[in-house]
């Protein structure tokens, strides 16, 4: 049986790229829509959001792109969900260089199945390594 430390500060803590949802409103397929709602996600932080909602303390080793209003959206939804954040701030590098990965999400209705395009190209989350992070700190060693 594992047995979990008593004295440490978070309950949870996953390691992740962060990137955002685009969804249709109304349940509208993509290619007809023209407003959608923008989310902040990963399947891991997912996990901590239900994780978090529960009570439970969590935090999300990421990567965010230096300066980019998308990464202050990032860290203003993981807020919202009371996910505590850790993680370099990465120079975009140019217009070809790094960003938060973009997930383009169908919900589908009725017989429309649901789909989900992603765009993983130049995320920012290729750079993390383990040497972002002061591991001695994070589990007190």
């Amino acid at each position: 049986m594992l047995k979990l430390r008593e004295d440490s500060k978070y309950d949870l803590m996953v390691c992740t790229s962060m990137g955002l949802r685009i969804t249709p409103k109304d349940r509208q397929p993509v290619q007809v829509s023209r407003e959608y709602t923008l989310q902040a996600n990963s399947a891991e932080s997912n996990v901590l959001g239900v994780s978090s909602s529960l009570g439970l303390k969590t935090k999300v080793l990421t990567a965010f792109v230096e300066g980019s209003p998308l990464a202050q959206f990032i860290k203003s939804e993981l807020r919202a969900r009371n996910i505590d954040f850790e993680g370099p701030e990465v120079p975009q590098g140019g217009p070809w260089g790094y960003r938060h990965q973009i997930n383009v999400a169908d919900q589908g209705y009725g017989l429309r199945g649901a789909r989900v395009w992603n765009d993983r190209t130049g995320e920012v989350g290729r750079t993390l390594n383990p040497k972002d992070f002061d591991f001695n700190k994070i589990f007190r060693f």
